[in-house]
């Protein structure tokens, strides 16, 4: 039985969680002794949980406990940082470099719409970032694994960048659409060969590759990688491989935790999803932040449930934004099971949309059948349940509970009127994008927003400090955007497209020319400033914003007398 055919019905209790392991539990205990002996400046607690022991566990625990201690318990800096560096490899020591098999300086026929010769000349240093990303698991991960927060994986990676050291799920999307650009096509498919593993092994594609990852997924899109591999190699051999993986992470997306019924005005019953992690603690690589953040709650099943909004929100990809909390200015509000999102559900029906496209070339025709139905279904349900013809966009709906128990009546009132840039990432798929007239309708409403500015597309119109807001504007959400408009046929909006494109590639450039980086965010009012906010330092890289870059200028080029510059 399948992880996803096993998971119990949700409810209130918060179950199921996936248990952690004994090495993740001790990291934990490092990491919240690190904060307390070296203090909080440039303290990173995700550092701690990706360290790999020189020794076995209980041997290095052992040492641990016998470390000398003062009267109040506490250790000094000199013995915890001797300590480490006698019982631990250093974070990262569980990839190593791996050049990419398929990586040339100028691949034939490399953007060739990019014209400009100084746009060209950055464009192939981008590209070259590839190999500075790439990275393979080290083979003692997979000799000792028990040493290891590291899973093994059978192919090599590219990581996002800094403190991200190993492969993440959606990031993987737009790094894999930047490789295509890049005439990568092999490592492409190693990136969909290790997520398919990952599906082999748990029943879903893991939010990233760590031990500490495994109680929660990220947005569903390994479909739409697989779909656009498929499209630029014709690799049939990949596809056939990687229909029953998808058909798996489809069951895990629609079993009982992650699936919500709707009753609309008419008594059509719709199904729909959200985001719901496995967990109730703290996360492993936040374990003393989370804990920091729940200080205030002091009902035990309240802070267990705060846990559980934190991981799932990890979940979204977006953490955090003011998106996810019932008041803005309180973090402790996270109520991101509470929400029926429109981008997860977009992602789902672009999933059904790519099974059957992939299942058809396969020959499967009752497959194909049965996810046109099934995409033809969710069409309806994003309709009835998010779309609002008054402010021409689609909007997060907030449900009643959080128990999904039964069927939920939608109420018009529960439609989340905050304007964010999900509002609008239905347009990427073409069942949206298509259609002339709403496009129209859509692109009215996302230009009068407040979203767009001078740099790209902002996040929300909320400034509350969190990295997911303004005015912070990010790779994904940039592309899924300018993507659907460039796509729909209508002139107009592939010239609005075409100038979000534009905005975009001169702020990563400026800040390239800038910092010699490539950065995981921008802020989208000022050329060339990488975003800040958050709950960790901004990172650089930058595996999702390179993707971009080069999908644009494949996509949209730069002419020859054009500047760059701001």
């Amino acid at each position: 039985m399948s992880v996803s055919e096993s998971l119990s019905p949700c409810s209130s209790n918060i179950e199921p969680v996936i248990p952690t392991t004994p090495l993740v539990s001790f990291f934990e205990r490092l990491q919240e002794t690190a904060l307390n002996t070296f203090g909080e400046t440039n303290f990173d607690p995700k550092l701690y949980v990706d360290l790999s022991l020189k020794f076995d566990l209980p041997t290095t625990e052992d040492a641990f406990v016998e470390l000398p201690k003062s009267a109040n318990g506490s250790l000094s800096a000199e013995d915890l940082k001797g300590f480490i560096e006698k019982y631990f490899e250093s974070a990262g020591n569980d990839m190593v470099y791996c050049e990419p098999v398929d990586f040339v300086p100028e691949p034939e026929g490399f953007l060739p719409k990019v014209k400009n010769p100084e746009v060209r000349a950055w464009a192939l240093e981008v590209h070259a970032l590839w190999k500075s990303l790439s990275r393979k698991v080290s083979d003692q991960v997979q000799k000792r694994p028990e040493l290891h927060s590291m899973l093994p994986l059978p192919e090599p990676v590219m990581i996002p960048g800094s403190r991200f050291r190993e492969i993440y799920y959606w990031d993987s999307y737009w790094v894999i659409r930047g490789l295509l650009a890049s005439k990568m096509y092999e490592t492409a498919k190693g990136i969909v060969t290790n997520l398919i593993y990952f599906i082999e092994e748990y029943g879903y594609v893991l939010n990233g590759g760590r031990a500490y990852y495994t109680n929660r997924s990220q947005p569903p899109l390994l479909s739409a990688m697989i779909y656009e591999i498929y499209n630029k190699t014709g690799d049939m051999q990949l596809v056939k491989k990687s229909l029953p993986a998808l058909l798996k992470e489809y069951c895990f997306w629609n079993s009982d935790i992650h699936k919500v019924i709707i009753q609309d005005s008419q008594s059509c019953n719709h199904t729909l999803n959200r985001y719901y992690a496995m967990w109730n603690k703290p996360r492993p690589e936040a374990t003393t932040k989370d804990k920091k953040f729940a200080s205030k709650i002091s009902n035990v099943s309240e802070k267990q449930q705060f846990y559980h909004e934190l991981a799932s929100t990890a979940e979204s990809g977006w953490d955090f934004s003011s998106r996810w909390m019932r008041n803005p200015s309180d973090f402790t509000t996270l109520a991101t099971t509470t929400i029926l999102p429109v981008d997860l559900n977009t992602f789902i029906l672009k999933m059904e949309l790519d099974i059957a496209f992939l299942a058809k070339v396969t020959g499967d025709d009752s497959t194909a059948t049965s996810f046109i139905e099934a995409s033809q279904s969710r069409l309806n349900a994003i309709k009835s349940v998010f779309w609002n013809e008054e402010v021409g966009q689609w909007l997060d709906y907030w449900l009643n509970d959080s128990t999904c128990k039964g069927c939920q009546t939608w109420e018009a009132c529960n439609q989340k009127q905050s304007v964010f840039a999900s509002n609008f990432i239905p347009l990427w798929v073409e069942s949206f994008y298509s259609d002339t007239s709403l496009v129209e309708k859509v692109m009215k409403s996302f230009q009068g927003s407040g979203l767009l500015c001078p740099y790209g597309i902002a996040t929300s119109l909320m400034n509350s400090g969190e990295q997911w807001d303004f005015p912070n504007g990010w790779a994904p959400l940039q592309h899924m955007i300018v993507e659907g408009l460039a796509r729909s046929g209508s002139k107009e909006a592939r010239s609005v497209a075409e100038d979000i494109a534009m905005r975009w590639i001169r702020t990563n450039y400026v800040a390239y020319k800038k910092t010699g980086k490539m950065h995981e965010k921008y802020n989208v009012e000022k050329c060339g400033e990488f975003g800040g906010g958050g709950k960790y330092v901004p990172q650089t890289g930058f595996g999702w914003s390179n993707g971009v870059v080069l999908a644009f200028l494949e996509e949209f080029g730069w002419p020859q007398d054009q500047m760059i510059d701001c």
